[in-house]
């Protein structure tokens, strides 16, 4: 007698198409919002189109891509059930990586892989990489929703980002043009950012309800653990474009993730030169560092050098500027809504930071 053959359907298998298609629907406005004249058509296609007419306009244009995720910050998303900012924080650690040689952010596509989807869950989701786009000047013009069943556990989720930008070679910016002598400068952070989370899960936020971590804190300002370890990063890209526009005379710029101070302003000198950052002293740090970091700092135990190896320090960009020029500089980033403070000079070396 022969087999009976089983019925089984992709929804059976935990892949549920409709809710895919709910979901595409939920971020059609979203998506849309973050349109520039150079996109073509919208969600649906097979791949996304975007008008290169505009780099004609250029002597030498150069394409720069870049690409990051949020790491495990979004676990604490997960644990506090808070979707709708951890998508500002990958389209920050994209688009602020490729602005420092002068790029403009064009498009965006986003990759999120879930273990169940929910349509409201990936529109949070996908509302907050769009709000990033727009706070940049960049479309979102695609992405994937890919559902894991069996590989990922029902509310656990990842997300990947991918950018594409445009600089004109003749204006880029980066080590070939700091000189001996050039001033720091850094422009805040709004937090810890999305960087340093393993830390901080391990030493802040393991062993605690949910109800302690949304408890208000005397340390934090009265901030809850709970708002001041999920506050998005700040975006910069857009500001940065816009007053290189102007005419701000930048030779370099770091964005400050991974690895902190040391191990990112580096990345913005010549092999010949070092950067010296002041630190401060007795009388406390030479800038403001966000109380949840201080708060992290002194959870961990960290040393002075842990911590600028390992946090961003209330520095979320560094600028690199003829001292003749810092003046300017910081006029122009202050009409874009972005403050400054000196953080050191540049000096004969070997390409690394030192601290005093």
């Amino acid at each position: 007698m022969a087999e009976e053959k089983r019925h089984v359907t992709y929804a059976d298998a935990g892949v549920d198409v409709d809710e895919g298609a709910r979901a595409v629907d939920a971020i059609k406005a979203a998506v849309a919002a973050t349109n520039r004249p150079e996109v073509i058509g919208g969600l649906g296609g097979f791949g996304s189109l975007f008008s290169a007419a505009a780099l004609k306009d250029m002597e030498d244009p150069v394409l720069v891509s870049g690409t990051d995720g949020v790491g495990t910050k979004l676990a604490i998303a997960q644990l506090l059930d808070r979707h709708d900012t951890v998508g500002e924080d990958l389209v920050a650690m994209c688009v602020d990586d490729i602005v420092v040689s002068g790029a403009e952010p064009l498009f965006f596509l986003d990759y999120v892989a879930i273990g169940k989807l929910r349509a409201e869950h990936v529109a949070q989701i996908v509302s907050g990489i769009a709000e990033g786009c727009r706070k940049s000047g960049c479309a979102l013009v695609g992405g994937e929703m890919a559902e894991h069943p069996g590989v990922m556990a029902a509310d656990d989720y990842d997300l990947a980002g991918f950018v594409v930008g445009v600089a004109d070679r003749p204006k880029m910016i980066g080590p070939d043009l700091v000189r001996e002598g050039d001033v720091v400068l850094g422009i805040p952070s709004s937090g810890i950012h999305s960087n340093g989370y393993s830390l901080v899960r391990k030493v802040a936020i393991e062993g605690k309800t949910v109800e302690e971590l949304n408890e208000p804190l005397d340390e934090l300002g009265g901030e809850s653990l709970a708002d001041a370890v999920l506050r998005p990063t700040t975006i910069y890209a857009g500001a940065l474009i816009r007053a290189l526009r102007a005419g701000a005379p930048i030779h370099a710029m770091a964005h400050i993730t991974g690895g902190g101070i040391t191990e990112n302003l580096n990345r913005a000198l010549p092999s010949t030169l070092d950067a010296v950052v002041d630190r401060g002293g007795e009388s406390g740090p030479a800038w403001d560092i966000p109380p949840v970091i201080t708060y992290m700092v002194d959870a961990a135990g960290l040393t002075q050098d842990e911590a600028y190896k390992t946090f961003n320090m209330g520095v979320g960009m560094s600028v690199i500027c003829a001292p003749a020029d810092a003046d300017r500089v910081r006029d122009l980033l202050a009409a874009e809504g972005l403050e400054t403070f000196p953080m050191g000079e540049i000096v004969s070396g070997t390409g690394v930071v030192r601290y005093r």
